[in-house]
């Protein structure tokens, strides 16, 4: 699925990367604990977060995850906005919660990460 369907069905607004928003998304992954998001998310996936800081996008580097979403309309610190620009990753924000974010990607057939038939 294409990233602007996602930021359509998250109603979010693009901090940065407008000019991504053609990248695929394989899957999704919701979590506030880095040290999963390395353990469980799949390369070209986006990430729903509700941490800000810079250690999100090097998170994101490390894991070839295609773009990020902030939930609770929580914006990033300007650090990790200018880390996002350097490392080409999208940053988005949306007004939903990470279980109401994630729901709403389910209902629209967005897979998880932890799918077995997500490469």
């Amino acid at each position: 699925m294409k990233l602007n369907d996602i930021r359509n069905f998250l109603e979010a607004k693009i901090i940065t990367g407008e000019e991504y928003l053609g990248k695929e998304i394989n899957c999704v992954y919701g979590s506030d604990l880095m040290s999963d998001v390395l353990t469980f998310v799949k390369r070209g996936s986006m990430l729903i977060t509700g941490l800000t800081n810079s250690q999100v996008v090097r998170t994101a580097e490390i894991a070839d995850i295609s773009a990020i979403c902030f939930v609770c309309d929580k914006e990033p610190q300007s650090e990790t906005i200018q880390l996002a620009k350097e490392n080409k990753i999208p940053l988005l924000v949306t007004k939903f919660s990470m279980y109401e974010s994630c729901g709403l990607l389910f209902k629209e057939g967005v897979s998880s990460c932890l799918t077995s038939d997500v490469k």
